[in-house]
């Protein structure tokens, strides 16, 4: 805890002292960080960051604490260990268990042949009994087998500390300690040539490169200089991985180096504890050739992506040509809000699978079928300092959705570590293997992968979607575990689900154009807004301050007054999208051009002295 070397123990039973009073730790409820005291007959519930912060809170000291103890550290555990010294493990554990249970397997209902022996069968022997027997008969081995298990000189007090080790931590418990020995470090590495290491450090950051040679020179100049010649001064090789194992292998260019080196580390981390608090936004080159829908051409795209902090869950994504815009970033926030359809060729088992909230209430508030992906409501949006990003457009969508906005910091990539990380998983695992891909460079790129590319771009996005929600949201997380299940198995969709098991889930769907009980406002909020005539003439293309948009969502405004006064009665503001107008020309098959019949300007306000409504060509500049 805070002020205190080493680590407290929060488990049930073990007691603590907070402000010189004893509480006993009653009950831990990891999945919500929070733990139970009790101190005598009254009870309190504090939470784990609270006993963290608490400036006198430290562990009950034992009766044997003058005992010199373990070193500071984490225990050992399987996986630290090599094949042959597992293999080692499961003799000591067979050894053990045979001792305290009388059968080597520790289960009497699966006894092997010949089990149990006679002077352990656990019948006709007590324990002290069967561990004094293997302990005389692990000492007759002799010096080769006993050597190799670790075992050779083993008593009784040794087998009743192991199985006490075993009870805690499992088969880890009968480690040899020796064989997982804390580093020492380097003995040539004396105070004065570690001094001398980070004053050379220090000097040669604003210079220009230099190599490890010339760094070498001068701690030994360093050295020879302040300490006298007298003092030794490792060789070059040893230095070299000592300057590689503290400030890295050096592969950054100085300017940058320099330039991240001013930012400090962030003071106050951000946990991240449950769905839609934090979601990250990133945008990458797609590493696959696609076919333009138009003429065939094979063109670049651009992948856009939303991942959720907690859950690892691609909430949604985005794939446009040439680069993308604030009016992408805008939709993209509205995807993640929106349920994903379920498509044509998709099975029942893409359908929404989560617990809690059953497929035909998501349906029916959403009006179709839902497939199995995660939606909700940013909290936080995590983004980079991207012209796109930074956008007044791109702004006002994330306010407009109530948003707060979280930028990661110039130069530090680990802001958004799990979504670059996404990006390299997305290569490895789906676009390595289609037809066009590009490799991750030029220089890794095949001989024609334009040649190559058969996927349009429609059907690309169909591919990577029917990919997320078949195969990454059901792939097992690594190393990412929640605090209150480390050591389990997860996957975003179960991260998600034990969420909404946890703390619920706020179904809100939003509404679609022409339904009046649900208003498309926050799908409209995000697109920039114009100032245009309020009545059109066209009903399937329609212009407004030089942009085109589909004249459908203005339902049953259309030909009534806007509320705006009697000088901007005939003027409205028009919510469009700007890539809309080709879409629906093509979709519709009319030509690309229409008129925009606005109303008559009204007379001039005679208290304000204004003119009549905002004219087509101009757009509201408030």
């Amino acid at each position: 805890m805070a002020g205190q070397s080493g680590l407290v123990e929060l488990s049930a039973g073990s007691a603590l002292l907070l402000g010189g009073r004893e509480w006993t730790v009653s009950s831990v409820e990891p999945q919500y960080g929070r733990v139970l005291l009790r101190s005598g007959g009254e009870e309190r519930r504090r939470s784990i960051r609270w006993l963290a912060h608490h400036p006198d809170c430290r562990p009950v000291p034992d009766d044997d604490a003058a005992a010199p103890g373990r070193p500071p550290g984490q225990p050992p555990v399987m996986e630290d260990l090599t094949d042959y010294q597992r293999e080692v493990v499961r003799l000591r554990v067979a050894h053990l268990l045979e001792a305290e249970t009388g059968f080597r397997s520790g289960d009497p209902l699966h006894p092997e042949p010949g089990e149990p022996r006679p002077v352990y069968d656990p019948r006709t022997t007590m324990l002290g009994q069967r561990r004094r027997a293997k302990a005389a008969e692990l000492n007759a081995l002799g010096g080769e087998e006993g050597s190799l298990l670790g075992l050779g000189s083993v008593s009784e007090r040794t087998l009743r500390r192991m199985a006490e080790e075993w009870k805690d931590r499992g088969p880890a418990g009968c480690i040899d300690g020796r064989w997982l020995r804390p580093r020492t470090g380097r003995r040539g590495i004396t105070e004065e040539v570690r001094e001398a290491i980070f004053a050379v450090r220090k000097e040669t950051r604003d210079r220009s490169r230099t190599s490890v040679k010339d760094k070498h020179v001068l701690i030994a100049q360093y050295v020879a200089e302040k300490f006298g010649a007298d003092v030794r001064v490792p060789g070059y090789w040893t230095l070299k991985k000592v300057w590689r194992e503290w400030f890295g292998p050096g592969g950054t260019r100085p300017r940058y180096d320099r330039s991240a080196g001013d930012f400090e580390a962030a003071k106050v981390p951000v946990t991240v504890s449950r769905p839609g608090q934090v979601v990250a936004l990133d945008t990458t080159p797609l590493p696959v050739k696609v076919r333009d829908g138009v003429f065939g051409d094979p063109v670049s795209v651009m992948l856009t992506l939303a991942l959720d902090m907690f859950t690892h869950s691609a909430v949604a994504f985005r794939l446009t040509l040439v680069s993308d815009t604030a009016v992408d970033i805008a939709m993209l926030l509205r995807d993640i809000m929106m349920p994903l359809p379920m498509r044509d060729g998709w099975g029942p088992e893409m359908e929404w699978p989560y617990p809690g909230v059953p497929a035909g209430i998501v349906a029916g508030f959403a009006g179709y079928r839902v497939a199995g992906l995660p939606f909700f409501a940013p909290e936080t949006v995590t983004t980079d300092h991207g012209g796109p990003y930074k956008s007044r457009t791109a702004v006002a969508a994330q306010q407009a959705l109530g948003c707060n906005i979280l930028p990661a910091r110039v130069l530090r990539p680990q802001d958004k570590a799990a979504c670059e990380r996404a990006f390299g998983s997305l290569r490895s695992l789906l676009f390595e293997h289609l037809p066009g891909y590009t490799g991750i460079d030029v220089a890794d790129r095949g001989a024609d992968p334009e040649a190559d590319a058969i996927l349009t771009m429609t059907q690309m996005e169909h591919l990577v979607a029917e990919w997320i929600i078949s195969v990454w949201q059901n792939r097992a997380l690594g190393e990412h575990a929640p605090a209150w299940g480390p050591g389990g198995e997860h996957s975003p969709n179960t991260l998600f689900a034990a969420a909404m098991n946890q703390g619920g889930f706020s179904l809100q769907v939003q509404g679609r154009v022409g339904d009046p009980r649900r208003p498309p406002r926050p799908a409209a909020g995000v697109l920039p807004g114009s100032c245009g005539p309020r009545e059109m003439a066209l009903p399937a293309l329609e212009r407004a301050a030089g942009r085109w948009r589909d004249s459908r969502v203005l339902g049953q405004d259309r030909g009534r007054a806007a509320p705006r006064g009697p000088r901007r009665r005939a003027v409205a503001e028009i919510r469009r999208r700007p890539a809309a107008r080709a879409a629906e020309a093509a979709r519709q098959g009319r030509p690309r051009l229409a008129v925009a019949l606005p109303d008559e300007p009204d007379e001039p306000d005679e208290q304000e002295g204004e003119e009549g409504p905002c004219p087509p060509g101009r757009r509201d500049r408030r």
